[in-house]
């Protein structure tokens, strides 16, 4: 385990938090757009630049710290499972093996 993946575990999960709720406050926004507001007018156009610029920051942290998730399950994948690993006796002895 390295230990900058607790770090950037952390910057990843308030990144989507916050990216949640970026996208539930643009559906309140596109929702409350004039009916005339589509793709392509001023209104709309206006209203999504400002929802995307109040999310490069957090989609930067994604793209800065994202492939912390691919070393995780790399590392994990490449770790013998405890399930696999022998079990020492019950009662703490190591048995000998006679030949």
């Amino acid at each position: 385990m390295q230990n900058r993946w607790g770090y950037q575990l952390g910057v990843l999960h308030a990144a989507l938090d916050r990216l949640d709720a970026l996208h539930e406050q643009w559906l309140r926004t596109r929702d409350g757009l004039p009916a005339d507001a589509r793709p392509g007018t001023p209104v709309f156009d206006d209203a999504l630049a400002e929802h995307h610029a109040e999310s490069w920051n957090y989609l930067d942290d994604w793209a800065t710290h994202g492939h912390a998730l691919r070393d995780i399950n790399s590392a994990a994948r490449h770790t013998a499972s405890p399930r696999h690993r022998p079990q020492p006796p019950a009662n703490g002895r190591t048995t000998s093996v006679r030949r």
